[in-house]
């Protein structure tokens, strides 16, 4: 399966892969206003064995067959976590 992703230019770090290449019309129209205007990324072939740095690759595919876009978020950030000291002191 081809996956042709775009980079929304509102969102940083924000990505919508389309099942074909500027079918723009298959992402929601609200939805799409938030995050147009595009610039396109990068064309990749979905195969089972593909691994992608930010997504699971098989629920891309999974999107991309049942409404024809995935998209992608930023990754959120970790909560902070407190660390107990062995001594048991809290500084």
């Amino acid at each position: 399966m081809q996956a042709y992703v775009y980079k929304s230019q509102r969102k940083q770090d924000t990505y919508v892969y389309l099942a074909k290449r500027d079918d723009f019309d298959a992402i929601p129209p609200t939805l799409g206003a938030t995050l147009a205007p595009f610039s396109f990324v990068l064309e990749v072939a979905l195969t089972p064995e593909r691994r992608l740095a930010q997504a699971d690759a098989a629920l891309v595919r999974a999107n991309l067959a049942e409404r024809g876009f995935h998209l992608q978020l930023p990754p959120q950030p970790l909560a902070p976590v407190k660390i107990a000291r062995i001594d048991g002191r809290d500084d």
